[in-house]
């Protein structure tokens, strides 16, 4: 397992843009596979987007392809998570998570989007659109 650590999030107005990072402790990141979740009040926790451990794969929930990019610096242990058009609907806590992966890993895209696939977790970051 490995730390992960976000960055700050914020309040921006609907329309506004955010980059959320996360910083990754450990010399073998570039061995794991990322995700970000987010989860609003009084919902479950909701897949965002994942990025493969080589950074040449990627896949969004329905809700922000189109709007938010992730991508990551293995020579800087850091994923990030663009967000572009932010909706009120978009206000929730973002925690970015990891698991061991390979250029074998078949898992499924519904796999992927599962919070029981990754077993290394952040605390968590605030991130707030106003109307």
């Amino acid at each position: 397992q490995v730390q992960l650590v976000e960055s700050r999030g914020g309040l921006v107005q609907a329309g506004g843009s955010l980059r959320l990072s996360c910083a990754v402790s450990g010399s073998t990141f570039s061995t794991y596979a990322m995700a970000w979740f987010r989860q609003a009040p009084g919902k479950e926790r909701e897949f965002v987007a994942r990025i493969s451990a080589s950074g040449e794969k990627t896949y969004y929930a329905d809700s922000v392809n189109g709007r938010f990019t992730i991508s990551r610096d293995n020579a800087e242990n850091t994923v990030y998570l663009q967000m572009n058009s932010l909706k009120p609907d978009d206000t929730a806590v973002y925690v970015c998570a990891a698991v061991r992966s390979g250029p074998q890993d078949f898992r499924t895209l519904t796999e992927w989007s599962s919070g029981k696939t990754y077993d290394s977790w952040g605390q968590g970051t605030q991130v707030t659109v106003s109307s």
